[in-house]
């Protein structure tokens, strides 16, 4: 008999789970049918004057957009490709310039053409950001040198093609999150409470594979995706005190392009952007304080189509860059 009052209340505590969880259930249904209904009557009346105050703010940022001369600019990735160029842009815009790459022999290249364009003051680092504490080394010596940062350029990157059924060792593709998604996170973790003080800008090289998603870089594609998704989230916690601006360049004439990579992959046939005129809509969109910025923009309309249609996407890219290339070499 004295362990009834515990049946008791057992039964009772399930008998109010079961309501609960049915309670829920009918929330859940409700918010189902009356989210989407809701969203669909107010976007006719939020869009158009969402979208005029875009474009009015687009005008006001590129007329009253930044100016870095004598402001201090990190870059990592810095010795080729976007990287370099961004450099340069920076440099003619009269930037100080620290500049970061594991390949240290090319740097000093890169800081005397910085330094002949315009650059006041150009130091090199010679770092692998995927290491924590090398990423910290070289915030500490931009930052004892100049004695501010201003901006933060996560330019690093590496890629790796092949499909994944034909991987043997994940390790060999390990260091693609090491350098693409950790050298971002590293750096910006030491840099941020500098780029407090001086209420400055990350720029977050991404990339438009994170929504076009081109099959035999999957591990580069997921590498890009994650930046986006943490940098989205890191904008949240920090507020405006520091501006974020994530970048997705497409198809870009750079080391990463060039050669078998873009050969067997069957996309040589897609319009390549010029590395400086990536270089130079990344600095400019930073400048101005964007959000976000494709490049070239016709790129972004990827994101739309996995948006609106992601079956007409799939089927496309499967189509024309897996079963098309299978088929021709059967022909050979």
């Amino acid at each position: 008999m004295e362990d009834h009052p515990h049946i008791f209340n057992f039964s009772l505590a399930t008998l109010r789970s079961v309501h609960h969880s049915k309670a829920m259930d009918l929330l859940h249904k409700f918010l189902n049918i009356a989210v989407p209904l809701l969203m669909l009557i107010a976007f006719p009346f939020f869009m158009p004057p969402f979208l005029s105050f875009k474009f009015l703010s687009f005008l006001k940022k590129s007329i009253y957009s930044e100016k870095v001369s004598g402001k201090v600019v990190l870059i990592t990735g810095a010795s080729s490709g976007i990287g370099k160029h961004i450099a340069y842009e920076y440099a003619r815009r009269g930037a100080h310039l620290a500049l970061v790459d594991i390949r240290d022999d090319r740097l000093p290249t890169v800081a005397n053409k910085a330094r002949e364009l315009g650059s006041p003051e150009v130091i090199v680092v010679r770092a692998d950001v995927s290491k924590v504490e090398e990423c910290k080394q070289f915030v500490d010596e931009t930052v004892n040198h100049f004695g501010r940062l201003d901006h933060l350029v996560n330019n690093a990157g590496v890629i790796s093609g092949s499909f994944f059924k034909d991987y043997t060792r994940f390790t060999d593709v390990s260091s693609i999150m090491d350098v693409n998604f950790w050298g971002s996170v590293y750096g910006t973790h030491y840099a941020i409470p500098h780029l407090r003080k001086s209420k400055g800008k990350i720029v977050v090289m991404a990339s438009t594979g994170a929504s076009i998603t081109m099959p035999r870089i999957s591990f580069y594609n997921a590498s890009k995706a994650a930046l986006i998704s943490f940098f989205e989230t890191l904008r949240t916690e920090i507020g405006s005190n520091i501006g974020i601006t994530i970048a997705t360049p497409g198809l870009i004439g750079s080391e990463m392009t060039r050669g078998p990579l873009l050969q067997e992959g069957n996309i040589s046939w897609v319009p390549v952007e010029s590395t400086e005129r990536c270089a130079k809509a990344i600095v400019d969109g930073t400048c101005r304080g964007d959000m976000y910025l494709t490049v070239p923009s016709w790129m972004g309309w990827g994101f739309w189509t996995r948006v609106l249609c992601p079956e007409v996407l799939e089927w496309g890219l499967h189509a024309i860059l897996v079963k098309w290339p299978h088929s021709q070499k059967k022909d050979m």
